[in-house]
């Protein structure tokens, strides 16, 4: 027994070990990228790699010969290619370029940081990763999350070979906090300023940031460790909106995989939908493909054109666009909604098949809940109304160079991107005022609950209207699908609608006194846009103060995470009193 004792605790040694050599290599792996090395320094590096793949090999296989419970299928299958690969990788490096033709290609140095990524994903996965509530409750680790990714994307930003020329700290927080926060509004260009490796680590703050870093690490930990405490269900519940905590891993699971899936077919087809001419190699082709299907899913609006889609061989790029619009109008619509339409399909479709063969259908009410139904309702409303008055409004104006399905098209993009997208494919300089004063609408509705987008949301916007709605007719319950809307559901949308004009006007009123030059349209519009992480502009974005930029950080931060949020993470809970006081009425109006 004591021998067996000694043994696990060997063990546990070797796998902390593993661990922290791991993840010395990602900050090695770091600096490899953005540093200039002498030869001599570099060959180190690299001998440290092979050491830290090697290392968590052993590991991996000792987790197997000592391993003292049940090990799933999914995590043996990913074990096995993964050592696979990595031994591969080592082969190739070992025995030379030269040796082997067919498996050359792997003679690379980025095919061994990629080894190193996977043996930090299997180690760090391994680690017990515990949410005290009582240290931080959900809203204020969901705060601290964001924070803590926009400070170390800043600082990765700064990185010699991540610019051509250097980045200011302010203005590399302003670029994190912009992809974090999936806002798009940049102070410098990103495709001319920025190197591939720099738009690769934006590319990531992005995906961090749209899906949120701890929906990726609690999966992981998850999928290879079988399961977690009842502490982090709890708040992974709370953050995730998991209706049952049963269902918490379930739905990481299905946000995960909706969100790459999606990522991954509208790459491949903007990909397909590219003029290879205009890329001077695949490489090129394939990163603009991956930066913007990411982009565009998670709402960013980030793009490597200097003018976005609005350059010579994109701007009558249409199905290029309608990709692109199918991308953000889905990553807008928000994860649940998805599920909730996917499992409406599904049973859409069975019940035609049951119809067809003549078996009995099975009738199951509200398969699309009112959520979903609101949600969608809202959507296609806005989307509609939108999309009309930009065609009717730019007809003559920027719609005029378009074609008639062209026309119709950059309408809907018109429509669709003020609502948290971010990309532009006509002169925003060039709009009628009428069309900027639709995008204030647009862009402060924003996307809907759960989603990557911002803004006030889809549902805050349809209760209110429904609220007014009602109150017109004398009745003193909102009522829609047969249904009636909890109460706290109404009192959350009007905190978020008051603290939303709180924190715009708040910005609006503080550039104004910062940037005096600078025409209150276009304070406003920008304010507009940052707080519903839009990053549309007006162009005033580069040209605005220091003081200034960092009022529009402030502002994409608290509209990325809400400032109900905040409220909530500042102020302790009060426990629930059994008494109630007499009720009375206020003279509103």
């Amino acid at each position: 027994m004591k021998s067996f004792k000694h043994h696990i605790s060997k063990s546990k040694l070797l796998y902390r070990i593993s661990f922290i050599l791991a993840a010395l290599g990602i900050l090695l792996f770091v600096a490899d990228f953005g540093f200039d090395k002498e030869e001599g320094l570099q060959r180190i590096f690299n001998t440290y790699y092979f050491v830290v793949i090697s290392l968590g090999i052993v590991a991996t296989i000792m987790r197997y010969i000592k391993r003292l419970k049940q090990i799933k299928r999914s995590v043996i299958v990913f074990d096995v290619i993964t050592i696979v690969i990595t031994l591969t990788i080592l082969y190739a490096h070992f025995m030379g370029e030269e040796a082997h033709r067919h498996i050359s290609f792997l003679y690379n140095d980025n095919w061994v940081k990629f080894a190193i990524i996977l043996t930090f994903i299997r180690e760090f996965s391994e680690q017990n990763i515990s949410y005290k509530r009582t240290l931080l409750n959900p809203a204020q680790l969901f705060i601290f999350s964001f924070f803590s990714i926009i400070l170390i994307g800043a600082l990765l930003l700064m990185l010699p070979k991540a610019t051509y020329n250097g980045l200011s700290f302010l203005d590399a927080l302003f670029t994190s906090t912009s992809a974090v926060c999936v806002t798009g509004l940049i102070v410098v260009d990103t495709g001319s300023y920025f190197t591939t490796f720099g738009q690769s680590i934006i590319l990531c703050l992005i995906q961090a940031g749209g899906i949120g870093i701890l929906t990726i690490a609690s999966y992981f930990s998850y999928f290879f460790k079988g399961g977690t405490s009842y502490e982090n269900q709890l708040t992974l519940s709370d953050m995730t909106g998991a209706s049952k905590l049963g269902e918490v891993f379930s739905t990481l699971k299905r946000i995960l995989v909706i969100t790459f899936s999606i990522e991954i077919l509208a790459a491949f087809l903007i990909y397909l939908s590219l003029d290879k001419n205009l890329f001077g190699s695949f490489f090129e082709r394939f990163f603009f493909s991956i930066f913007h299907s990411v982009s565009a899913f998670c709402n960013a609006g980030f793009s490597t054109l200097p003018s976005s889609l609005y350059e010579t061989g994109f701007k009558y790029n249409y199905l290029l666009q309608s990709i692109i619009i199918v991308a953000f109008v889905l990553g807008g619509l928000g994860f649940p909604i998805v599920v909730n339409i996917v499992k409406y399909v599904k049973y859409f479709f069975a019940r035609k098949l049951f119809y067809i063969t003549g078996k009995k259908r099975v009738h199951k009410p509200w398969v699309l809940n009112l959520n979903s139904r609101i949600t969608l309702l809202t959507t296609f409303t806005l989307t509609i109304f939108g999309t009309l008055m930009f065609y009717i409004n730019e007809y003559h104006n920027t719609l005029e160079e378009h074609s008639p399905v062209g026309k119709i098209i950059t309408a809907l993009f018109g429509a669709t991107t003020p609502r948290t997208a971010g990309f532009n494919t006509v002169d925003m300089n060039a709009l009628h005022f009428s069309t900027i004063m639709l995008m204030f609408l647009l862009m402060w509705v924003g996307a809907s609950p759960a989603s990557t987008g911002g803004g006030i949301k889809t549902n805050t916007f349809a209760i209110a209207t429904l609220n007014f709605l009602s109150l017109a007719r004398g009745k003193s319950k909102i009522e829609i699908f047969r249904r009636e809307i909890a109460e706290v559901s109404v009192r959350r949308a009007f905190a978020v609608i008051a603290l939303s004009l709180m924190v715009i006007g708040t910005g609006i009123l503080l550039i104004s006194v910062f940037d005096e030059d600078k025409s209150l349209l276009n304070i406003a519009f920008e304010c507009f846009s940052a707080y519903s992480t839009v990053g549309l502009s007006l162009g005033i974005t580069a040209g605005l103060s220091s003081a200034s930029k960092l009022v529009i950080i402030t502002v994409m931060f608290l509209g990325r995470i809400s400032m109900l949020t905040l409220l909530i993470a500042l102020f302790k809970k009060v426990k629930q009193k059994n008494y109630k006081y007499p009720i009375e009425e206020l003279t509103i109006n």
